[in-house]
């Protein structure tokens, strides 16, 4: 794909990261008409607990034409803002991609290079080495495992930074679930897929939000909630315990007739209860986990939930079916970025919008020594008197981009 000739939606789930979306939506506005004839970029925040979606609506009005924000109600996972995302995207090929820097902008034309064949559906950014720790690195490794119990072709190879035609999504447009996974819902349409090496830079601002503990929960609800090794697993302990059983049998009747044992054995007894009763206890608890995920999805919890959308059009809910009637009186974007702003602004933050809305700069750049004049006891604003001087004027309105963009 040398040409620009290709439509591009590039999606990325955000969380906690106002400090690191300025610069990744302004190098991708650069990178993106360099490979693509219409492209969007749609910033879906994932119910971040700081002002990421005021950064986000900033950029969406500094690039009105290109960037989406969209706000979810709640945190609802990495992957279940990605089908909000996915929902949302209009052009032929699609794109995720983490938030954090780590994805390098400029290597997207080698991601969506190997689309150019009719016949690749998906292809994985694999980086030529990991750029996590021991402990996250290991926690991926289980994932990919899980993943791999879920029947996922090329799970080694699974990745955040992805491409896919659009049109993929059809094949799980039904899905309702609080668990999703993107990947295992890929797996259900298309087993052409590719990997091309891409080279990821080190995380500079921020951590990660994923953790050990969190890595292994999501690869243990994929496993149970897309796979059936679980329940193997447990029917071959099953069968080997009754093997174990009918051999221990056949020992104790054997020693009995031969003469050798009046009494059984408490060490024998003791043996084949702890055994018996840990496979048993084990098996209870592989089958709760299955329940407990049908439990769930017989809940019919929405995928996602969205606050407010830039956009005009999207699901609402992440609930297959569901057209529900727009609120009349739907909050707008600007109120709730102003919101998160005033929630989330620093002593500084706060200092630098007074002097901005509340004071008036003189021609040095200093504060006019004018103050604003108190109302009249009749609630009257007092006007100057004749020849006093020029009547105050209104400040100028604060602009909504993100603080150093241009036009």
């Amino acid at each position: 794909m040398d040409n620009p000739s290709v439509n591009l939606s590039v999606i990325i789930p955000c969380y906690r990261s106002r400090l690191t979306l300025p610069e990744l939506v302004r190098r991708l506005q650069k990178e993106l008409p360099l490979i693509a004839e219409l492209y969007e970029i749609i910033l879906v925040v994932d119910g971040s607990p700081d002002d990421t979606y005021a950064v986000a609506r900033a950029l969406e009005l500094e690039f009105p034409a290109t960037v989406r924000a969209v706000l979810l109600r709640r945190n609802y996972g990495q992957h279940n803002a990605l089908l909000a995302g996915l929902a949302r995207a209009q052009y032929e090929f699609t794109v995720t991609m983490d938030d954090d820097l780590q994805h390098r902008p400029e290597e997207l034309a080698t991601l969506i290079a190997p689309l150019s064949d009719p016949l690749v559906d998906l292809v994985y950014g694999v980086p030529d080495e990991e750029e996590h720790g021991f402990f996250r690195s290991l926690a991926s490794r289980m994932v990919k495992a899980a993943l791999a119990a879920a029947d996922v072709p090329s799970a080694r190879d699974v990745s955040a930074f992805r491409a896919f035609r659009t049109d993929l999504r059809d094949g799980f447009a039904h899905v309702a679930d609080p668990f999703a996974s993107v990947d295992v819902l890929l797996s259900w349409t298309t087993n052409s897929i590719r990997r091309v090496q891409i080279s990821m830079d080190h995380r500079t601002i921020g951590s990660s939000s994923y953790t050990f503990a969190s890595l292994a929960r999501h690869a243990m609800n994929m496993v149970t909630g897309y796979g059936t090794v679980p329940l193997k697993l447990v029917t071959w302990l099953g069968f080997a315990c009754s093997l174990l059983g009918f051999a221990l049998l056949f020992f104790v009747l054997v020693r009995f007739i031969a003469g050798d044992i009046e009494v059984a054995g408490f060490t024998t007894l003791a043996s084949m209860l702890a055994i018996l009763s840990g496979a048993m206890m084990l098996s209870i608890g592989v089958l709760g986990e299955y329940i407990g995920r049908l439990h769930f999805r017989s809940m019919q919890r929405p995928t996602f939930l969205v606050r407010v959308d830039g956009g005009d059009d999207g699901p609402r809910a992440g609930l297959p079916g569901t057209r529900l009637a727009a609120v009349v009186e739907e909050k707008h974007p600007d109120e709730i970025a102003a919101a998160l702003r005033g929630r989330y602004a620093t002593p500084s933050q706060e200092t630098d919008s007074a002097v901005r809305e509340g004071v008036t700069s003189g021609p040095a750049g200093r504060a006019s020594a004018h103050p604003v004049p108190d109302a009249e006891p009749d609630g009257r604003t007092p006007q100057p008197a004749a020849g006093s001087g020029p009547a105050p004027t209104s400040p100028e309105p604060v602009s909504a981009k993100w603080p150093g963009s241009q036009g």
